[in-house]
């Protein structure tokens, strides 16, 4: 028998042969819904095909989404420039050299109309990748649909909102974490009342993952963040039963396909327990629903098409694992933005896991498989002793603050790119199986003039609104950041007036100050 040791991308030993049985007593759909949260899966319904999409000004990006409907996605994923993301128009000083680079560049309403032109928002499932100004952006999307004539008790979508994941991975925060944490808890009292089909926050290991966490760290510190918000909700004297409900989480899906079924798998147990801690009795409250996202990370910029066949074992992970909602990325992300011809590839990859592997055709598949079901254990004990450390500190806001959560995916990230250099781990194409001549790949190019298109329309924007009601709006938001008044509708009232969403953000600014880090 061989004594090589071998272990998954978190450490975690594997053994030559798993022949011991792992008792199995749940069902799907029942708690703790290891096996998945709905009884028949994807025999009554498939995933919600997403394809991440935002890019130059809205009418661009809304050409892309007519394109991807018509192609077959059954929800759309709206990516933001960075000056959107942290709350700066696009004709302002930091803003240069941004606008459009990343997403989409959204000012105003009127930009919003344009990004959903000829969609009926009630018609549709929208997720929206936006962190500190994910308050605004929602009231956008609401000020929309209610202008379309939409129920807004019947829309339904997701703002991701995750923002503990931005202080220790991502970057794009605006506002110290007490006041950060009051806007959430805000948009969740909201929306349980106003919006109740809308998911108030997206749970984000993604990122986390992205910036060099293992498998096991992306579960653990994912699922601490979610326990403070659950915390803080309850603090606010919210019922878990009625606003755990709308709560989401968004992973990542990388190439080891065992650990990653197993994290999905482990995630679900794990989450269930934690809201029954809390008070959860609904089971609804108790389930872990999930959108995925493959890794952009694990995307090189060597030998490109090797991508392709990288997202496809990553998305089948995903549906092995029972996610709810599954974006692929294209073949070329290493190189810039997703082509057309990049995304739909990314999609066919989706439809051919859905309709033609046979994948979707039972609950749960590799359930009983010794392996994978000692792994799920594995993989849940070693992040519940990542937890059990974050909560002696006082929980994820506290690791955050003291570091902790930084330097531990710090660590990994380190020790996962010198396994890289010293070939340790092998990753095709770049540090084996090497080729000398370049492949040409062809790239999507943003137009840097897109800034002087937006200038353009601010500038007629806010000669045409009215300035009074729109500076009124302004100091409406700042009095409620001073009192202790729910934020939310004041926003949508400002969005409806034409303000913009540069400046809400520095309304709040001016009250609360900006994070430094």
């Amino acid at each position: 028998m061989s004594d090589k040791k071998i272990t998954t991308d978190s450490g975690i030993e594997i053994k030559q042969l798993y022949n011991e049985p792992v008792p199995m007593t749940e069902k799907p759909g029942e708690f703790p819904f290891t096996r998945g949260v709905h009884a028949a899966m994807y025999r009554d319904r498939l995933w919600t095909m997403r394809q991440y999409a935002g890019f130059s000004t809205a009418e661009e990006s809304n050409k892309r989404y007519h394109y991807l409907l018509s192609q077959g996605v059954s929800g759309l994923s709206v990516a933001f420039d960075l000056p959107t993301q942290i709350g700066y128009d696009s004709d302002h000083a930091m803003s240069e050299g941004e606008v459009g680079k990343v997403g989409v560049a959204i000012d105003s309403l009127e930009d919003m109309e344009i990004l959903f032109k000829d969609i009926k928002l009630q018609d549709i499932s929208t997720s929206m990748t936006i962190n500190a100004t994910g308050f605004i952006l929602l009231s956008l999307y609401i000020a929309l649909a209610k202008k379309q004539g939409a129920d807004i008790k019947k829309i339904s979508g997701t703002i991701q909102n995750d923002i503990l994941k931005e202080y220790a991975a991502r970057g794009t925060y605006i506002y110290p974490p007490e006041p950060s944490m009051r806007i959430i808890t805000d948009i969740f009292e909201y929306c349980s009342k106003e919006v109740p089909k809308w998911n108030t926050i997206s749970i984000s290991g993604y990122h986390i993952r992205e910036a060099g966490a293992t498998a096991v760290q992306e579960l653990a510190f994912t699922l601490a963040n979610g326990k403070a918000y659950l915390q803080a909700a309850i603090q606010k004297g919210l019922d878990i039963n009625v606003f755990a409900q709308r709560l989401s989480f968004f992973f990542n899906a990388h190439n080891n396909l065992f650990e990653e079924v197993a994290k999905f798998r482990a995630a679900r147990r794990m989450w269930a327990h934690i809201t029954k801690s809390l008070g959860a009795t609904d089971p609804k409250a108790q389930m872990l629903r999930f959108h995925t996202q493959t890794g952009g990370s694990t995307l090189t910029a060597q030998q490109p098409k090797n991508n392709i066949v990288r997202v496809s074992l990553q998305a089948l992970s995903a549906v092995l694992g029972g996610t709810q909602s599954l974006h692929t990325n294209g073949y070329d992300e290493a190189l810039s933005l997703p082509t057309e011809e990049a995304a739909t590839i990314a999609l066919r990859t989706q439809q051919i896991i859905a309709f033609e592997s046979g994948a979707t055709d039972t609950v749960d598949p590799l359930a009983g498989s010794f392996y994978v079901e000692q792994l799920t254990n594995d993989v849940e004990a070693a992040a519940w002793k990542l937890i059990e450390k974050i909560d002696v500190m006082g929980g994820a806001v506290k690791a955050v603050e003291q570091g902790f959560i930084q330097e531990e995916i710090a660590r990994s990230a380190y020790k996962y790119n010198n396994e890289i250099e010293d070939g340790t781990k092998i990753i095709v194409g770049v540090n084996k199986f090497t080729t000398k001549e370049a492949e040409e790949t062809p790239v999507f190019k943003i137009d840097d003039s897109i800034r002087t298109v937006q200038t353009e329309k601010l500038k007629a924007l806010r000669a045409k609104r009215d300035a009074v009601k729109a500076a009124a709006c302004l100091e409406a938001i700042r009095q409620k950041a001073m009192s202790a008044e729910n934020l939310m509708p004041a926003v949508i009232e400002a969005v409806e007036n034409l303000c913009t969403l540069g400046e809400i953000a520095d309304t709040l600014r001016s009250v609360w100050g900006e994070y430094k880090g």
